[in-house]
């Protein structure tokens, strides 16, 4: 089987997971302009990105099995292909029945990329070593809510919020074509049953029956919970609150992102010597120290950005850490089962991100302690899931 230079893979598989942050990141700045053209308010505009979540994590659940069966690149074309369509329809959405229609079809679409990126890392490495590849492709993908906030920001307030959607249609074409032109399919364990029902129900019992995976998978939602909290919560908390400009907006979000960076530097420079285990470890005590913090901070403290942006630095430097190790250590042990072990995983984190940023959209109109309760609730869960894990 021919494989794709390791260089130019690295660079695809960075590509295709960014399109989940970019999918929610690039249009955060954006929120609050969609609510007042489309004439919602701030829990009706947070539909869009937690349908989105939604969608993201149930398509995963065909999205993965079906490349078990069919492979991972005709899998790939076809969600870049519904994304790019589906993007095109957010273009001239005049309704906001319309856009969260179209943000979940593009959901269905997006998650082909980040969850198969992930598994050809899987079909190509051991866990050890995709624990450590996984850590590189979360250091450069993190460059995505880096930048596309602040991308974002720039083109709603010279364009409109309508131009942040024509960016991600360009962005999924290029990306479609470059899927076409240099992926090799990975299977090597093609599996002609993946797709049966029962098949499906089977492994994902298995999958969780096992407490490493469980363990895992458990860690990783609470750290998505208290990520896509923030992710929410963080334009209404920094444009109303705050009274940012949508450009300081998505600078402000931007330096937290730098936290993930140096989180998934750090994990990838160390999970050799370390393992992935003693990193985790760091990380959710570390996270839920600062989630904490953050919270006590939003009631004591809830005017200034500083008692935001500090303690959530924190935090999203510990997401950093834990997500690529807790994602290499319950993929582990299914090289056969790698595109459902990550498509549930995938699903069950997701569901839990949607369901804490709609906590936090009914509560931000309030100020910064929706967002800081919902951070600190995330980052203790996965601590406390940690406690548990036969991991530890």
């Amino acid at each position: 089987m021919a494989v794709m230079p390791s260089a130019a893979l690295a660079v695809l598989v960075v590509a295709l997971t960014s399109l989940g942050p970019l999918s929610t990141d690039f249009y955060l700045p954006a929120l609050p302009a969609i609510a007042r053209a489309l004439h919602t308010d701030s829990a009706g505009v947070q539909l869009t990105l937690s349908v989105y979540l939604l969608g993201f994590g149930a398509g995963q659940l065909l999205v993965g099995p079906l490349s078990d069966r069919c492979g991972r690149r005709p899998v790939m074309l076809w969600g870049m292909l519904v994304f790019l369509l589906s993007t095109l329809v957010c273009v001239f959405a005049e309704s906001l029945a319309v856009l969260v229609g179209a943000r979940l079809v593009q959901a269905l679409g997006a998650c082909a990329g980040p969850v198969l990126g992930r598994a050809v890392v899987r079909d190509l490495y051991g866990p050890a070593e995709s624990a450590r590849v996984l850590s590189h492709v979360s250091t450069a993908t993190a460059l995505a809510p880096l930048l596309a906030p602040l991308f974002g920001g720039w083109l709603t307030a010279a364009w409109g919020w309508r131009a942040t959607f024509v960016a991600l249609a360009i962005y999924a074409m290029v990306l479609m074509l470059a899927v076409a032109a240099l992926l090799k399919e990975t299977n090597r364990h093609p599996d002609a049953h993946a797709m049966r029902p029962a098949r499906m129900l089977a492994n994902y019992r298995t999958l969780l029956a096992d407490p490493a995976y469980r363990g895992a998978l458990l860690i990783g939602c609470g750290a998505f919970a208290a990520l896509f909290a923030f992710i929410s919560g963080s334009p209404f908390v920094f444009i109303e609150h705050f009274g940012m400009s949508p450009q300081q907006m998505g600078l402000a979000f931007g330096l937290n992102v730098t936290g993930f960076m140096i989180g998934s530097t750090l994990s990838a420079r160390h999970s050799r010597r370390l393992g992935p285990a003693r990193l985790i470890r760091y990380g959710v005590w570390i996270g839920a120290a600062c989630g904490v913090l953050l919270a006590a901070l939003a009631f004591a403290s809830p005017q200034h950005p500083a008692a935001v942006m500090l303690p959530m630095w924190g935090v999203t430097a510990a997401i950093g850490l834990i997500l690529p190790n807790a994602t290499a250590l319950g993929l582990a042990g299914y090289p056969k089962m790698a595109g459902a072990a990550a498509s549930l995983m995938g699903f069950v984190q997701m569901g839990l991100g949607a369901g804490a940023g709609m906590l936090v959209g009914h509560g931000v109109q309030h100020g910064t302690a929706a967002l800081g309760l919902t951070v600190a609730a995330g980052m203790l869960f996965a601590l406390a899931a940690w406690s548990r894990s036969p991991a530890r």
